[in-house]
């Protein structure tokens, strides 16, 4: 996986209401697997499955305590995803949205936007 389809697989994986869910009751602070389960009233399978995706995707962290895993928020991974979003989503102090500079001449110019 390239670091550009990074943010992608991280996005697909926020795009889920159980998952999102998962990560708001995250954000509050690490919980078990019976908290994230009685908080947010997930059953047990799905639950599972949700948070596997969620790893997968880099989003959660996993803290082993005895028999007891701990999850959390991944906060470099959002950081990362906010970045990209920032930069699609960049606007000048106009408010309109910002132009990719023009090649330098003499440089390939493939698919250039205007």
């Amino acid at each position: 996986m390239t670091d550009d389809e990074m943010p992608v697989e991280e996005l697909k994986a926020l795009a889920h209401p159980v998952r999102m869910r998962i990560l708001k009751i995250l954000c509050e602070g690490e919980r078990n697997v019976g908290e994230i389960e009685e908080i947010g009233g997930i059953g047990q399978p799905s639950l599972s499955q949700q948070l596997a995706i969620l790893r997968q995707a880099g989003l959660v962290t996993t803290r082993r305590e005895g028999k007891m895993v701990f999850y959390g928020v991944e906060r470099a991974a959002f950081r990362q995803i906010l970045e990209c979003l920032t930069k699609i989503c960049a606007k000048d102090e106009n408010g309109e949205a910002m132009r990719t500079p023009t090649p330098s001449p003499g440089a390939a110019n493939f698919a250039r936007l205007a």
